[in-house]
């Protein structure tokens, strides 16, 4: 009489692919990353400011009005992002936005090396578009003098 043998059921599971696929996603990850934050080359002026609260900034992407060195106006609206507008259409981009998300918040970008009057002029057209509140971006200071003492 032959004696059935049972084999015994493997539980383990090979995670080996599964690592080779991890490494693989991280790898583009680490590639594409770089590439996705694009914008206007814009050197902020530095300045010993309180972080943006995060609960403006937890709903929405804020409504940027870059100025870059040669006074260049940008926008972050549209498929244009990176191309320079015109006066009017900032105003009109930027009306449209603020009237369907009037609580979005408005920020302006200005390159350290640019006139003040450009970045004024920068203001006034996002305050023709309905703009109530507009904040400044900068760097944070390296060094603040004012803690030191």
């Amino acid at each position: 009489m032959q004696t059935i043998r049972k084999r015994r059921l493997m539980a383990e599971i090979n995670v080996v692919p599964y690592i080779d696929v991890m490494l693989v996603l991280l790898i583009i990850f680490m590639v594409t990353a770089p590439m996705l934050t694009q914008g206007i080359k814009v050197d902020l002026p530095k300045a010993a400011a309180e972080p943006l609260d995060q609960d403006l900034l937890r709903d929405d992407q804020p409504l940027v009005l870059s100025v870059d060195v040669d006074g260049q106006l940008f926008l972050n609206v549209g498929d244009a992002e990176m191309e320079p507008r015109e006066p009017a259409q900032i105003v009109s981009l930027a009306s449209a936005v603020l009237r369907r998300r009037p609580d979005l918040p408005v920020l302006v970008k200005a390159d350290e090396r640019v006139a003040y009057g450009r970045v004024i002029t920068a203001m006034v057209l996002l305050q023709r578009a309905g703009a109530q509140k507009i904040g400044f971006l900068t760097d944070p200071l390296e060094f603040d003098p004012l803690a030191a003492e």
